[in-house]
């Protein structure tokens, strides 16, 4: 099975904003941004998954015609009580103790790197399960790196070393095992 693993496109937030899963607009421009992302794409997905969050709906929405499921195990990570906020006005204190730690930390009220690669690890082996030729999934840069991590063994330690822009993607086949996935192309 190929899948298409798309970032939706840019938000319309305060640069230095903490929004995981805080459900923010999209830019002013994002059918431009969603158009060149959807000329990037085949023309037909047999299933289109996606985050509920509306900035992955909406693009969602605009690539396919096709029934789409919703799922939160697509969301970002939950970052508590630091949603909506400016990274700068986090407690410092309470900031650096989770970036000590921030795969196996949770965010005050929220959850760790390590609860968002376990909830996307079942994602994607429940998967393997479906006969789809070729799906999307329609998601947050979080998830995007965990699903690197997941096929390549990265340890969670080092994933933001993976830039994902906004409206970028991968795309890889999943095999019938995690033996035999393959990564197709590295970005698009």
């Amino acid at each position: 099975m190929e899948i298409y693993v798309i970032r939706h496109t840019e938000v319309d937030v305060e640069k230095g904003s903490c929004y995981g899963q805080s459900d923010v607009a999209l830019s002013n421009d994002y059918l431009q941004h969603i158009d060149q992302v959807k000329s990037k794409l085949p023309s037909e997905f047999d299933q289109v998954f996606s985050s509920p969050l509306k900035r992955c709906r909406i693009l969602a929405q605009h690539i396919t015609a096709a029934k789409i499921e919703y799922h939160n195990s697509l969301m970002e990570m939950h970052f508590g009580t630091w949603e909506n906020q400016l990274w700068d006005n986090i407690n410092a204190l309470q900031l650096q103790e989770w970036m000590d730690d921030f795969v196996y930390a949770k965010t005050p009220e929220g959850e760790s790197l390590e609860l968002l690669y376990k909830r996307v690890s079942l994602f994607i082996d429940e998967l393997r399960g479906h006969k789809a030729r070729r799906i999307t999934l329609v998601t947050h840069a979080g998830v995007v790196r965990c699903i690197w991590a997941y096929l390549l063994d990265i340890p969670l330690e080092n994933i933001f070393k993976i830039p994902i822009n906004y409206g970028e993607g991968m795309v890889f086949k999943l095999g019938e095992t995690k033996e035999l996935d393959q990564i197709v192309k590295m970005v698009f």
